[in-house]
């Protein structure tokens, strides 16, 4: 500049206006320049304060699914959830704080625009650049509103899902207590039913101890009836709890037609039975199985193909002819056995003999 001066002719025009002139834009640029920085300074800071709240706001995206993944367990997640919850609520603050922050430093912005722009005005400044300047500004600036608007709007979502997760969890404490009523109530009743099905049950087992008892008895005086009237045949006896006639004294053999012999037996049975069950009180509810039995002999004809076959028609046999003596036939049942449960497992004549029977049973449905 000092050359500028002294190269200038004597006498011009230019001599006093020109430095002021050069020092006033120097000083301009030096302030634009300054001014920049201090933007630069200003954008940076304000980046990395919105890249923190938005590592914040998907921090709390994540633990507000995690909440919402979690409302159906127990009562014990839900106290860990409140944890949660309080600590979500302590992160909304610290945004809340950060987000003050970015708007007090926005103002700063603002104020150091407006300072800017004045200074600018003050100097006017005409240049294309400067006013290029000038609306990058503007931008950066609206960018930054825009950006702040949109924290704003993500941080009431937050909070509108944060509301609706206290909800859902006041509900979900609701229903534990109805079911915790619920299941209270429900022991109760156990318990009751409980004492109630033993009594039932003891009531229960006690009535057919009696009734049980009391067949057994007419049972005794059926056999003992029968005894008398087929008198004292070894061929007809007594094996436990059932009468068994020798399968020669009713049908021929390979037969299941009742012989002459075996009508004859049957009829004093049937002739006994009525008078036993006319004593038989109506409530024990009777009857009579007549099962047949083969011995381990096979027998293979059209009419009976097996053991099976022979067994049950005989047991049929004897049922229908005591029906046509007048004995009620829902007071009979016929059972076929085969050979499967001979009462001598020897293969002696004997054992094939005793093993070739009918049994009669006095029994309860």
């Amino acid at each position: 500049m000092a050359l500028l001066r002294n190269g200038r002719r004597p006498g011009s025009t230019t001599d006093h206006s020109w430095p002021g002139f050069v020092d006033a834009l120097s000083t301009m640029l030096l302030v634009i320049i300054f001014l920049l920085s201090i933007f630069m300074l200003a954008q940076f800071f304000l980046g990395q304060a919105l890249s923190s709240k938005e590592d914040i706001l998907d921090k709390l995206r994540a633990e507000i699914f995690d909440l919402q993944d979690s409302l159906s367990i127990q009562e014990q997640i839900n106290n860990d959830l409140n944890v949660e919850f309080n600590r979500i609520s302590s992160n909304l603050q610290e945004a809340t704080i950060s987000k003050e922050e970015l708007t007090a430093r926005i103002l700063e912005l603002e104020s150091d625009l407006a300072d800017a722009q004045g200074k600018t005005s003050r100097a006017k400044r005409s240049t294309e650049d400067q006013n290029q300047i000038i609306r990058d500004l503007e931008k950066r600036y609206r960018d930054s509103t825009a950006t702040l608007a949109r924290e704003k709007e993500l941080t009431q979502a937050a909070n509108r899902k944060v509301d609706l997760l206290n909800h859902q969890l006041t509900t979900l404490r609701k229903q534990l207590s109805a079911l915790n009523a619920a299941l209270e109530a429900s022991e109760i009743r156990d318990k009751e039913q409980r004492v109630s099905i033993e009594n039932l049950s003891q009531r229960l087992n006690a009535a057919l101890a009696a009734k049980v008892q009391e067949l057994n008895q007419f049972r005794s005086e059926f056999f003992g009836r029968l005894k008398q009237v087929l008198g004292n045949r070894s061929d007809i006896r007594i094996h436990g709890d059932r009468f068994v006639f020798q399968s020669e004294v009713l049908f021929a053999s390979a037969s299941a037609v009742l012989g002459i012999e075996g009508q004859q037996e049957m009829t004093k049975l049937a002739t006994a039975l009525k008078e036993i069950s006319a004593t038989i009180p109506k409530n024990i509810n009777w009857v009579l199985r007549v099962d047949g039995h083969t011995d381990i002999l096979p027998i293979r004809t059209q009419q009976f193909p097996s053991n099976w076959d022979l067994s049950t028609a005989r047991a049929l046999s004897v049922v229908k002819f005591l029906i046509s003596q007048g004995i009620e036939p829902e007071r009979l049942a016929a059972t076929g056995f085969g050979q499967f449960h001979p009462l001598d497992t020897s293969n002696t004549e004997e054992a094939l003999k005793k093993n070739r029977r009918i049994e009669m049973q006095l029994t309860q449905r």
